[in-house]
This record gives C-alpha cells, structure tokens and sequence, in this order.
C-alpha cells in the first residue's frame, strides 16, 4: 500500500515534532500495511518548506530507516498551498511534485474558501506538464457548501485525493457523509493518510480502504491503490466519469 500524503519528516512542519516521532509513524504505517510513503510537508504562508530542505530531511528519515531495518521507503513531496506563482517556483526548482520525479502535484486550498484563480491555475499546470492532485476537497468549507465546485475542476482533468479519516468519520458525520457522496459520484482518485502525529492524526488506511471495499466494492477499493501506485512512478491514472452531487442534504446526520 502506497500512501501520498503524510507529514513524516520530523521538525518541519505541524507533522512530526521529533525523530522518535518519525520513528513512530514509521511503524505504524508498516504495521498498516504501507510500503511506501511520499513525505508531503507544507509549502504555505506558515511553513515555507522548499525543495532543498525537503530532500534533506527525507535522507535524515532514510537513515532512520536504515538504523532501525523498517521495510518501508520515503519519496519526496510536497503539499502546496495554492497560489499563484506554482509553475514560476516549480520551474525554479522551489516546489516538489510527488516522489520528486512524477508530474503529480499536491495541491491544497485554504480551509474556507476557493480562490477564483484556482481553475485558470490548474489549466495553466496542466498545460506545463503538471497533473494537479487536489487534498481533501471534502474538508473545504466552500465545497461542501456547494460540491459543484469539486465537480467542476474534476470535469476540468483535476484529480483528488481524500482522507482515510474523513471516510472513517474522525472529522465528524457531515464529513463523512460527504465523503460517501464525493466516492459515490467519481470525484476522488486516491485515498491517503494526511497523518501527523500518532495522537490525533493517525493513518487510518487499513480501515478507510476496508469501509470502500464492504460500501463500495472491492474493485473501487483496489482502484485506489492503483492510483497510488501510479503517482510515484508518474504513471497513467485512468478516471471514472464523474457526476454532480444532487442534493445538499448531506448536511444532516445520518
């Protein structure tokens, strides 16, 4: 099991604080299942993580790996809050696309909106030779009022990528439920962790992947991984038709 969103690397962004921290999610991703995980610190007004430190810290954490004989392996990335100079930093060697050698891309929106300038953005990536990804849509506060957006940028070509943790209902009911909706409709392509810490951020892999498999199938389930796959050796990702989100009453509980 691939995982391509996870903040592993110690002491660079609200991920891992420690490399005992490190070593820690590190064996909980192996006894998850994970084979492999791309390292995707923040690149955001906060943390300005750019390539060189990234690829730094990623041959402290393969060192760790080593000490310790883990059967896992780290790739380089990135999860990159949107903004409008992408191609212009990507271009000067700033920004990472995931495994640091595929043309996929972590894209993040702020929590609570979607900038106007995101579709023309995408457009312009794609046309540079980047596949956006787009990281847990279903959190954003502008999505879930209106899913239509999500449709559209992925009517668009841009992929996505949810949260083991919203399928499994950590953020709460609505979130899941919006999740199941966003599945439902062929609006996400890959399933990662987004793991922080063992505390409150955890992978939750294993058990998202199981509830897509006994609610979806086991074909959708084996889809995502895949896709996984297919991100860290910048292969060809094959996606479902999507369809419009028809109602709003996710909003309720279940």
């Amino acid at each position: 099991m691939i995982d391509i969103h996870c903040h592993i690397l110690p002491e660079i962004d609200d991920g891992a604080k420690t490399v005992e921290d490190t070593l820690t999610m590190l064996k909980v991703a192996i006894e998850e299942g994970i084979t492999v995980i791309t390292a995707t610190p923040h690149h955001n007004p906060k943390y300005k993580n750019e390539r060189s430190l990234i690829l730094q810290k990623v041959q402290e954490v393969e060192q760790i790996i080593k000490e310790n004989n883990l059967p896992i392996q780290v790739l380089p990335g990135q999860e990159v809050r949107v903004y409008g100079e992408v191609i212009a930093d990507f271009k000067d060697n700033k920004l990472l696309t995931a495994a640091d050698n595929s043309r996929f891309m972590l894209i993040e929106f702020p929590s609570d909106h979607v900038p106007g300038y995101a579709s023309h953005l995408f457009y312009q990536m794609q046309s540079n030779g980047l596949q956006p990804i787009l990281v847990h849509p279903e959190r954003n506060s502008a999505i879930i009022e209106n899913p239509n957006i999500l449709y559209d940028l992925v009517n668009q070509g841009v992929l996505s990528q949810i949260t083991a943790s919203s399928v499994t209902g950590y953020f709460g009911r609505k979130i899941q439920k919006l999740t199941y909706q966003i599945i439902q409709n062929n609006l996400t392509h890959f399933i990662a962790s987004d793991a922080h810490n063992m505390a409150s951020r955890s992978f939750k892999m294993k058990e998202a992947l199981k509830i897509v498999e006994d609610e979806f199938g086991f074909e959708l389930s084996e889809y995502y991984k895949k896709n996984s796959e297919q991100v860290v050796i910048d292969g060809q990702i094959y996606p479902n038709q999507p369809s419009k989100i028809k109602n709003k009453r996710f909003l309720g509980l279940f």
